[in-house]
């Protein structure tokens, strides 16, 4: 993947690249440790704005262009639509009725429809591996989304659905998390169209604020005690998820989104989910079932191979080659070489008379 930043030239390269994963993930568990003392759409809003002023401070001091003209803030504003407004809120509703940890694998499935939407939009090749990993990826996240009871009885004598079980499936947070992937990945394309206009930076930081204005709005119209429960320990961990979880996070994520690879890039985010079940098993003791497991190593296997399809598809030709290098070699036609003209002296003699 061709970046901005070099290993060479700078050698925590990969650990930036790592970070805002690693951010997501545990900014995650500290959410999910706030949401009962306070509202979902209010924090999601308290998750962007801050972070998105913190970030406008930043580029300021690094000297980056603040936006300008109609076609720079038209892409602004929808890239706050998608990625702000909707991703943050149906994250926050999503995470009251799902476990940190399950929610980080049911956002981080977001990879498989970055991977579609580049090979429509920016012919990123994707590969036999490539479609493999997606096949495997809605295996994964069917096993983690559907209820058990649902997939054992499909799996046993028929299937008896009602329209009950509809309902509950659709208002559970783990298809609230689906939806928030969906929104992460089409603003993760949107960021290259809105780096034709603007910097990827001030862009980031922009769209925290524009997309937090509406949460913040409807949180005030719709929720009820935003702020009366909040404990001391909760504003820390509000501060982690929004300067670290956000600010840091989100600003190095775009930032490498605007030149890399977008399929690659966001297939990384397989490690958010193993911090999030990390760190929420050691500090929320949350429990996924057996076939939540296997959809959670299905997902992470299918992002893997999304990833390095390109690496492993180089290796299987190069095995091929290397069982082809004991044969003789195939001798091919070449172009037949001039022949020099000999020029031949011929004396003409009197026939002889035989007596």
């Amino acid at each position: 993947m061709q970046l901005k930043i070099s290993a060479s030239r700078l050698p925590i390269a990969s650990l930036l690249l790592i970070a805002p994963f690693f951010l997501w993930g545990t900014a995650m568990v500290a959410m999910k440790g706030v949401i009962p003392h306070t509202t979902p759409l209010f924090m999601a809003g308290v998750r962007l704005l801050p972070a998105g002023v913190l970030i406008l401070i930043a580029a300021a001091l690094m000297g980056k262009p603040q936006p300008k003209g109609w076609d720079a803030w038209l892409w602004i504003a929808l890239f706050a639509l998608v990625d702000g407004t909707l991703f943050q809120g149906f994250l926050a509703e999503g995470l009251v009725r799902t476990s940190a940890g399950l929610g980080s694998v049911m956002i981080d499935s977001q990879p498989l429809a970055v991977a579609l939407m580049s090979l429509w939009l920016f012919q990123e090749r994707i590969g036999f591996w490539g479609w493999l990993g997606l096949g495997l990826g809605v295996a994964g996240i069917s096993l983690i989304g559907l209820p058990d009871e649902w997939i054992f009885h499909v799996l046993g004598s028929g299937v008896d659905i009602t329209i009950g079980n509809w309902q509950e499936l659709f208002a559970s947070g783990e298809w609230l998390m689906l939806l928030a992937a969906l929104s992460m990945a089409v603003g993760t394309v949107l960021i290259r169209f809105v780096c034709r206009y603007a910097d990827p930076v001030v862009a980031t930081g922009w769209h925290m604020i524009i997309g937090g204005l509406p949460l913040w709005g409807i949180s005030s119209v719709l929720e009820s005690q935003q702020l009366e429960n909040i404990v001391p320990s909760d504003w820390l961990a509000l501060g982690y998820a929004t300067i670290f979880g956000s600010a840091i996070a989100y600003g190095l994520f775009f930032y490498f989104a605007s030149s890399g690879n977008l399929t690659s890039l966001s297939s990384l985010t397989f490690l958010t989910p193993v911090f999030a079940l990390l760190f929420g098993n050691l500090f929320l003791a949350e429990v996924l079932s057996p076939l939540q497991w296997i959809g959670v190593s299905l997902t992470l296997i299918s992002i893997y191979l999304i990833n390095q399809r390109d690496k492993l598809a180089a290796n299987k030709t190069l095995t091929v080659g290397e069982k082809n290098t004991n044969q003789p070699p195939i001798l091919e036609a070449s172009t037949p070489k001039k022949i020099n003209p000999v020029s031949l002296t011929i004396r003409e003699s009197e026939p002889e008379v035989l007596p």
